[in-house]
């Protein structure tokens, strides 16, 4: 299936018997694509952030399933054996990376699908072909989804500046095409402008340990041609003190019902300086990412990862042996901090979201 957007890059190449994922812990230098065959290689390139990003994960467990549940076809000989199948692969997939609740909707959504394929047909097979059939829409409906929240948080900030004028953003971690099937959520934001002439400049962090700003982000910035910069994670504050910007754009791995959000570590402290210099603040995230079963970010789960993605860089030591090492993957921002959450249906304060996503979930979106 074609999830290429003209002029963006690609996280992934799935053509129905056969998913590869770019290897993202090579980018810039190197591009690589992993062969994804087996459910354990699902979950490697996951929990390994070979690929990363909430959309982009689910949408590489989902495709996973799928080719699986190809290989089955005259293997599972009931619509029964089929569900177990999915609950089985679903629930171990899931446990790869427990903050991106993206993941875990995917599953359950497609779990309620099975349970009523259960009770509408008798044949695996045609069981089969509806379950491949929603995973796959799933890959075209984020890019749609994507740009949606890209133009939407384009016209936003645009209707706060004067005639003609262009915005300066910051954003962190990768946000791109490379965190989801297309285009980019915080990124397609940034894009949107681009595509409009109204972007002055992107200022993108390295984001420690990882670097996803420096390696994935500016790589997209410069691959595309837009004009961006790439600061220190600390040196946030001094540029918001010093230069002009005219807003904050982030991703979500998983959003509250309150608008307290969960999103790569040193969000939070981004948040905080912006809004000490009174810069508007957005979070970027489809409805997936929204959890209405959490009313606040203490509920959220944060993924701690390895102490040594913090201690080295691909395998060159930076601290020394027996340090002790605190590396959550994740923060979270309150929701008083946040100006406003970009959805592909429309901006929405914190105060306001719990509602408006329940009258669209009403409308059955």
């Amino acid at each position: 299936m074609d999830n290429k957007v003209a002029g963006t890059l690609i996280p992934l190449k799935y053509e129905g018997t056969r998913l590869e994922v770019l290897n993202q812990l090579l980018l810039p230098q190197k591009q690589e694509w992993v062969v994804v065959s087996t459910l354990e290689e699902g979950w490697k390139v996951i929990r390994e952030m070979k690929i990363r990003g909430a959309p982009a994960i689910a949408i590489v467990a989902a495709l996973t399933v799928a080719v699986q549940l190809r290989k089955q076809i005259g293997t599972l000989r009931s619509v029964v054996e089929v569900r177990e199948f999915v609950r089985n692969a679903w629930e171990y997939l899931c446990t790869s990376r427990p903050t991106a609740v993206n993941l875990f909707r995917a599953a359950d959504d497609l779990m309620k699908r099975a349970e009523t394929l259960v009770r509408e047909t008798t044949d695996p097979k045609e069981m089969i072909a509806e379950l491949i059939k929603a995973m796959e829409a799933m890959l075209v409906k984020d890019v749609a989804d994507n740009k949606a929240i890209g133009d939407h948080g384009a016209k936003f900030i645009l209707d706060g500046l004067a005639g003609g004028d262009r915005a300066t953003v910051v954003t962190h971690c990768n946000t791109g095409s490379l965190a989801t099937a297309g285009y980019g959520t915080a990124l397609g934001v940034v894009r949107s402008l681009f595509a409009q002439s109204r972007l002055e400049r992107c200022y993108c962090t390295e984001t420690r340990p990882y670097l996803q700003g420096a390696r994935l982000t500016a790589y997209e910035l410069t691959v595309e041609g837009m004009p961006g910069t790439l600061i220190p994670d600390s040196a946030v504050a001094s540029l918001m003190s010093t230069r002009f910007v005219n807003a904050v754009v982030v991703g979500a791995d998983r959003v509250a019902a309150n608008g307290d959000t969960a999103n790569k570590i040193g969000t939070y402290q981004l948040a905080v300086a912006a809004h000490h210099h009174k810069v508007n603040f957005f979070v970027a995230a489809p409805l997936t990412t929204i959890d209405l079963a959490l009313s606040s970010g203490k509920e959220i789960a944060i993924e701690e990862r390895p102490a040594d993605e913090l201690k080295s860089i691909r395998g060159v030591a930076i601290a020394p042996e027996g340090i002790e090492c605190w590396n959550p993957a994740f923060d979270v921002t309150p929701a008083d901090l946040i100006t406003g959450i970009v959805t592909e249906h429309g901006v929405f304060t914190p105060a306001e979201l719990q509602a408006k996503v329940e009258q669209l979930h009403k409308l059955g979106l």
